[in-house]
């Protein structure tokens, strides 16, 4: 079965990450994914924030369900780079992480990933994330 199909069916159980760490996946549409973390005490580093490979981690998975939802039959993803800008840090509460397809080329695909936070009744962007993935088909 297809890792997309699996977490259309299963949710979280699909993924063991999404189950570790709490990851609700909220919509996966074609180019776009949106998943969700609520803040744990044992997320936090030293200093009482989530800790930072918490947020590349969760705008990478956005953006693979992202790019899952415009595959091909047989096609397949690995990441190749991937880059974290750190804008503001949370403490607790609820994390969202969006994944956008950019653009899908024959071999590569590019993405973007945005963590946000509401607060003060409005968003804020706490990370972007750009990344390529090679793509491969099989057969």
């Amino acid at each position: 079965m297809h890792y997309l199909e699996r977490i259309r069916e299963e949710g979280r159980d699909a993924n063991p990450f999404f189950r570790l760490m709490g990851v609700g996946v909220d919509h996966v549409e074609k180019g776009t994914a949106t998943i969700r973390m609520t803040v744990r005490p044992d997320m936090q580093n030293g200093e009482g924030f989530l800790q930072g490979g918490m947020f590349t981690a969760l705008a990478d998975e956005a953006m693979a369900l992202a790019i899952y939802s415009v595959l091909e039959h047989g096609e397949t993803i690995a990441t190749i780079t991937e880059s974290t800008s750190f804008l503001k840090g949370i403490r607790e509460g609820t994390v969202t992480a969006e994944g956008i397809v950019v653009r899908k080329g024959r071999r590569v695909v590019f993405a973007e990933g945005i963590v946000r936070t509401r607060r003060d009744g409005g968003e804020v962007v706490l990370s972007k994330t750009t990344a390529a993935y090679a793509l491969t088909r099989s057969g």
